[in-house]
């Protein structure tokens, strides 16, 4: 009977594979990973286009004895069948099943736990440096890819590992591509290395035919590297990685697992910072992903013969309705212009691209730079929108401070993905963004109940002299305005509902949610009032006061982590004015990482959809909570 993936005893029986074996591996993992992910979804094209380089690495090196590190996580499934977890994949992404991205928590495999790009060099760098000091043997391997060596950090670690001359193989999964097709000058470099196989087998003639040399031969290749060097930069222009003190070895078909496997084994042994730089095709073996990475980069459940996404909805997203209104607004300013980094269709901003080419910025896997190149937009006349998910912006957080808030320059942040993001898990839930903006001077940060309050938010913020965030979450939009809605004004809330026993300020997406706790309070003879928030910077204090002289009862509902945000706004104001006879409660996010899941079962799991809202609030007013 044929095995299936199911019946290896991987990475062991990896090491026993003849070449022919190992081959028809490679087509059966691609059929594994098309039939589960076509199921949950989840990131596809990553993962095929690394196959045969995973395999080769685990046939090569001891996992987990030797460390092998996976730069953002997504294309860490073939890594995870290869380590005994093929029969875990029915669950991949969902509620209490496997991760999408490595997780020490889940096996001795997973060296490094990740999901945001350009850190797996210097993870591998700590790696190496205490194995130095214990006075162990083992390899350290970084796997990177040419979208996550935009970032900053990759240049650092790559810098410091050079000069420290420690023992690390870092692994350079060039695809051409990060969620979308790379841009810059570091792409343009590996472009040119793509290019230089003459150089590679001019080296690779030149080792052979030296060290073919009786007695002299390893003396005479080891004393004309010098020569070599001339002759590598004649061919190769600009061969940064060897600058960096970096072996370079490359480029390599990265398909190719008898060459993977040659050149691994080969960096293995050497001594010192060792980069092999592998040319791989993202969505390898599925023509459908093969002629779409993009689409195919992060996907929801779809067929398999046509590639069709099962469940596609009919209702515009917020990051298009974002997408839309921009292309609007910069048609009546020519001062607007669009940043991103490395997200132009992610963010919506695919029709703004093709409306106004010379108008939008894409920065690379950079979100720091992006937001300071904004500031120096800003400084220089413009109205810079830089549109950037919730967990990512993050990774800007001093760049936002000094170089935006500090100098007063009205950036726009258009925070895509705020709050719960569900299947991706912890690294991806962008349930930080209202604490650590909104305690920044100069700051007004915004959350749209719908769609159309989104629109209008964009507008406003494109009128103020100073930085703005509009943060609105994943996914389709609510519809809770009508024609009677407020305008957004400078600070101020909209009332929604009347209410003496109860006043409930909701902010974003929690206020649909807290429309039915109203109606499922009413139904329990409770009247509640409700607000939407809108701003929680500079936050509608008239509202809160007045609501608290009508009621002791006060509730605030978020989509964001409790310390520091929007309930401990208003808690802070309540003391500062000395009102001590309101009770208040606050729900939102508990002090701690929230797992994967789809949104609903989250919600519900930590008391955030509105049946439990409703149950807690209840309590509340009983003085259960």
């Amino acid at each position: 009977m044929k095995k299936t993936l199911l019946d290896y005893q991987f990475p062991d029986d990896l090491k026993s594979m003849n070449d022919r074996e190992l081959e028809l591996l490679t087509y059966e993992i691609r059929d594994f990973l098309i039939e589960k992910v076509s199921r949950n979804g989840g990131h596809l094209a990553s993962n095929l286009g690394v196959v045969e380089l995973t395999v080769a690495l685990h046939r090569v090196f001891e996992s987990p004895k030797d460390k092998i590190i996976w730069d953002v996580g997504h294309q860490s499934y073939v890594h995870k069948i290869l380590t005994g977890r093929a029969a875990c994949f029915d669950g991949l992404r969902c509620f209490n099943g496997i991760s999408g991205f490595p997780k020490r928590v889940e096996s001795a495999h997973d060296m490094f736990d990740t999901g945001h790009s350009s850190n797996s060099i210097s993870a591998a760098m700590g790696y190496a440096a205490a194995r130095d000091l214990n006075g162990e043997d083992y390899s350290v391997i970084s796997i990177i890819g040419d979208g996550a060596l935009t970032g900053g950090m990759a240049y650092e670690a790559l810098n410091n590992a050079g000069s420290l001359k420690s023992k690390i193989i870092v692994v350079l999964n060039d695809n051409e591509m990060s969620i979308a097709k790379n841009t810059g000058g570091i792409s343009q470099h590996l472009s040119k290395l793509r290019a230089s196989h003459t150089y590679l087998d001019l080296k690779r003639q030149l080792k052979k035919t030296l060290k073919g040399i009786p007695g002299v031969g390893e003396g005479l290749y080891s004393g004309i590297e010098h020569i070599r060097d001339s002759v590598k930069y004649a061919i190769v222009q600009g061969a940064i990685f060897e600058e960096l003190g970096f072996k370079y070895f490359g480029p390599v078909d990265g398909h190719n697992i008898k060459d993977m496997i040659e050149i691994l084994t080969f960096a293995k042994y050497m001594d010192g910072p060792v980069l092999i730089h592998a040319i791989t095709k993202k969505g390898k073996g599925y023509r459908n992903a093969e002629n779409n990475p993009g689409k195919y980069h992060g996907i929801g459940a779809f067929d398999p013969a046509t590639g069709n996404v099962l469940s596609v909805s009919k209702s515009l997203s917020y990051s298009r309705i974002f997408g839309n209104k921009l292309v609007q607004l910069a048609g009546e300013n020519s001062k607007i212009v669009a940043i991103t980094a490395a997200m132009i269709e992610a963010t919506g901003l695919e029709k703004y691209a093709i409306k106004y080419p010379d108008r939008i910025f894409d920065a690379g896997i950079a979100e720091a730079h992006a937001v300071t190149f904004a500031a120096g937009f800003a400084a220089g006349g413009y109205r810079p929108v830089v549109a950037v998910y919730s967990t990512f912006l993050q990774r800007a957080y001093d760049q936002i401070l000094i170089d935006v808030c500090m100098q007063n320059l009205p950036v726009v942040l258009a925070i895509d993905r705020a709050g719960n993001v569900g299947a991706d898990g912890e690294t991806h839930h962008g349930v930080f963004d209202l604490s650590y903006l909104s305690h920044m001077p100069n700051m007004t940060v915004m959350a749209p109940k719908d769609g159309r309050e989104l629109a209008d938010m964009l507008e406003y913020a494109l009128t103020l002299k100073g930085p703005c965030a509009i943060r609105y979450p994943k996914g389709e939009t609510a519809d809770c305005s009508d024609d009677s809605a407020y305008p957004v004004l400078d600070g101020t809330g909209e009332r929604i509902h009347e209410g003496k026993d109860v006043e409930i300020f909701a902010v974003g997406k929690m206020v649909s949610i807290c429309i039915e706790v109203c109606r499922k309070l009413k139904s329990r003879g409770v009247e509640a009032g409700l607000t939407n928030v809108r701003f929680v910077k500079p936050c509608d204090q008239e509202s809160i006061l007045s609501a608290a002289y009508r009621t002791c009862n006060l509730v605030t509902v978020e989509d964001n982590v409790l310390q520091g945000g929007f309930g401990s706004i208003v808690n802070g104001l309540l003391a500062e004015k000395d009102i001590s006879d309101v009770k208040i409660l606050n729900i939102g996010w508990p002090d701690k990482f929230i797992e994967q899941g789809n949104t609903s079962e989250l919600f519900e799991k930590y008391g955030l959809d509105s049946e439990s809202i409703a149950e807690r609030v209840c309590d509340f007013l009983e003085g259960k909570a």
